[in-house]
């Protein structure tokens, strides 16, 4: 059986533990492969390696960098479908969804090749009497990302090519759960023409990131995963002095006013709640409708969608949702589920319990859907990543916009409706990062940035777009002078414009 290796320099190299995990088909609970599990030894050879690259890659011409970019770019169009087959065997998602990621990860590579515009700085002429000024943005240095199981392909894409287009060298530790598509980026940046060094892989799980954060070369800190776990890599990492941008867990909502198209909502809401099985910072787990006969209509018309889902592996092309990620998650999601009985919600849809012939060991969940849940209950305060949908009845827009605001996270919220004042209002108002008008799962252009708000996002920057090029880079400003007349002799007095 294959072993993921690290990949440090340019070359695939066993951990020094030789410790190892395994790597499952959701779809099929077998095994298909292992990983190897680095250390801190295994940490600093990466990291040397980066030290090592860095001077030369930060020295060569943006533009000589950007035209590397555009060679990877072109490399991930042409090989789009194979990394979706990856990411589909270890993650589970359906082939589309696979590919959507894909797809949405090329869009920032697209925007890191135009990143020489925005590295150029601004000049300023006689800021006083024969004197200049010119700032830029300079590269960190070695910078790591830390990347989670959802997106494979996307969120690590999000971070690596802006890093090294603003010259600095990456390490990159993927999720231990579904780590080859890592490898196959590395292998696809390689012939574009980056050097080695520049880009390193290492894979592991805790004592990997530990290590990273630890390690006194490493700049800074991008980190995708939960809450509790972004809490803790951004008090570790800038406690040891990096900069670090971690973004963290949601509860994303959908408001849907009276005025809605309800239809259009519904279909809204199922897509966002369900692809991917709800796997996605940015899935819409709560759905508030406005007024009961909204709620009544609303329920309506997903409790049909939902017991319409068709569940199964990523080798059915009709399917809508594959399995979930492990065992262990799948359980946590079956168990959060019997919760939101026991509290007092209202089970519409009940998901647990399929059996898939032929595929008995995976994964699978079906797609749930409460009603009547309430602000105290487990299943709402808590972060299910799965496909469960739950409805929260809002007696009037004010109520509904206090929910949202209540809950500690603040990624993205979403409203529908016809109505222009209602929207504006709500864009307004609600206290989260990324906010859609009649648009469910909110997520940025490339050349926009991907943040949170409250514990969503720790760290001052977001993600990708003239965040990512802000967070990989530091501003350095120059002041000029070049003598042309007598000596003055010296000055005692704080200067000022007319010295």
């Amino acid at each position: 059986m294959r072993t993921i290796h690290n990949i440090i320099n340019g070359q695939e190299v066993a951990v020094g533990s030789r410790r190892t995990a395994p790597i499952m088909n959701p779809a099929t609970g077998e095994q298909v492969a292992s990983v190897g599990l680095s250390g801190a030894e295994d940490i600093a050879a990466a990291v040397a390696a980066a030290v090592a690259a860095y001077p030369q890659w930060a020295a060569t011409p943006p533009l000589n960098r950007a035209r590397a970019m555009f060679r990877f770019k072109e490399l991930l169009d042409a090989n789009a479908e194979s990394l979706a087959r990856t990411i589909a065997t270890e993650h589970g998602k359906t082939h589309a969804d696979a590919l959507g990621e894909v797809t949405r990860g090329i869009e920032v590579v697209e925007f890191a090749c135009g990143i020489p515009h925005l590295l150029k700085g601004s000049f300023t002429r006689n800021v006083s009497s024969g004197i200049d000024a010119y700032s830029d943005r300079q590269p960190l240095g070695v910078v790591a990302g830390i990347t989670p199981f959802n997106f494979p392909a996307m969120v690590p894409l999000w971070m690596f090519p802006v890093a090294l287009a603003c010259g600095n060298s990456f390490i990159l530790k993927p999720s231990e759960k579904d780590p080859s598509t890592a490898n196959q980026l590395h292998a696809l940046a390689a012939d574009a023409g980056f050097p080695d060094g520049v880009f390193n892989i290492v894979h592991g799980a805790r004592e990997a990131v530990d290590a990273l954060m630890a390690h006194p070369d490493v700049r800074a800190i991008s980190f995708v995963g939960s809450t509790p776990v972004a809490r803790h890599v951004y008090a570790t990492a800038a406690a040891n002095g990096k900069r670090v941008q971690a973004l963290a867990g949601a509860k994303n909502h959908l408001l849907v006013m009276p005025d809605a198209d309800i239809e259009l909502a519904a279909d809204a809401l199922v897509g966002a709640g369900y692809g991917s099985a709800g796997e996605r910072c940015m899935a819409v787990s709560v759905a508030v409708p406005v007024g009961p006969e909204t709620a009544d209509n609303l329920v309506a018309a997903l409790k049909l969608r939902v017991q319409a889902l068709k569940v199964g592996p990523a080798s059915d092309p009709s399917a809508d949702m594959g399995p979930l990620i492990t065992a262990a998650h799948r359980d946590r999601v079956t168990d959060l589920i019997g919760k939101g009985v026991e509290e007092g919600a209202e089970l519409v849809v009940d998901g647990r319990g399929i059996a898939m012939q032929g595929f008995e060991g995976g994964y699978f969940l079906g797609g749930t859907l409460f009603d009547r849940v309430t602000a105290d209950m487990t299943i709402y305060r808590e972060e299910i990543f799965g496909p469960v949908l739950s409805v929260v009845r809002a007696n009037g827009f004010d109520d509904a916009v206090e929910l949202v605001n209540g809950h500690e996270t603040g990624n993205g919220t979403a409203i529908f409706t016809r109505d222009g004042e209602s929207a504006r209002h709500f864009a307004d108002r609600i206290e989260a990062g990324m906010v859609g008008i009649n648009v469910p799962i909110p997520v940025p252009v490339a050349y926009h940035s991907f943040g949170g708000w409250k514990t969503s996002l720790f760290g001052d920057h977001g993600i990708y777009g003239p965040e990512g090029v802000h967070f990989y880079t530091r501003l350095k400003t120059v002041t000029t002078r070049w003598p042309s007349g007598g000596r003055t002799g010296p000055e005692f007095s704080f200067p000022t414009l007319d010295r």
